[in-house]
């Protein structure tokens, strides 16, 4: 049996939960999110929890049960507590910057790169050289980090990038070893 499909979710207090067959909706304090499930997962709420049933013990059933679990989970700590991916920016004259809801990044090409948030996303710019992307849905916000990324990745010999914070990037010696 899933370890993780074993486990109940827990429903805070102030978060409302609607599940009608393989869909759930979900709303908080932050907002609300509604997905989409397999129809073979048995999605139900007993006395505060949300439970995910498997109707038997094939391998795609227990890929799916261990998933449609932490899927639930995820909506219902970002509708809560929602979820944040942080960015640094190293590089010399490199720099980020809001403008409006847009963030403006300068990262040595001949012009500003601007990038549009998603829906119930937001950023965050604390410093030239930081960035937080925050939002409700975790699988938003993470794509919207790895896109924001992509645009200068690090390079391996000067480190100069755009990196996540908890990254590290191994570093290369260069021509003079």
């Amino acid at each position: 049996m899933s370890r993780i499909g074993k486990k109940p979710v827990e429903i805070p207090e102030g978060v409302e939960v609607k599940i009608d067959g393989s869909r759930v909706r979900i709303q908080g304090p932050k907002g609300s999110l509604e997905a989409s499930f397999s129809p073979e997962m048995k999605i139900s709420q007993q006395d505060g929890k949300i439970v995910v049933e498997r109707p038997s013990d094939r391998g795609d059933h227990r890929s799916l049960h261990g998933l449609t679990r932490s899927l639930i989970a995820n909506m219902v700590e970002g509708v809560t507590r929602g979820f944040q991916r942080e960015l640094e920016i190293n590089g010399v004259g490199y720099r980020a910057q809001l403008k409006g809801k847009n963030l403006e990044l300068a990262l040595g090409f001949s012009h500003p790169v601007i990038v549009e948030p998603e829906p119930d996303t937001e950023f965050e710019v604390p410093s030239q050289n930081q960035v937080i992307v925050k939002g409700i849905d975790k699988q938003v916000v993470g794509q919207l980090a790895a896109r924001i990324r992509d645009i200068r990745p690090p390079e391996p010999y000067k480190g100069k990038g755009v990196k996540y914070v908890e990254e590290h990037i191994r570093r290369k010696v260069g021509k003079r070893a």
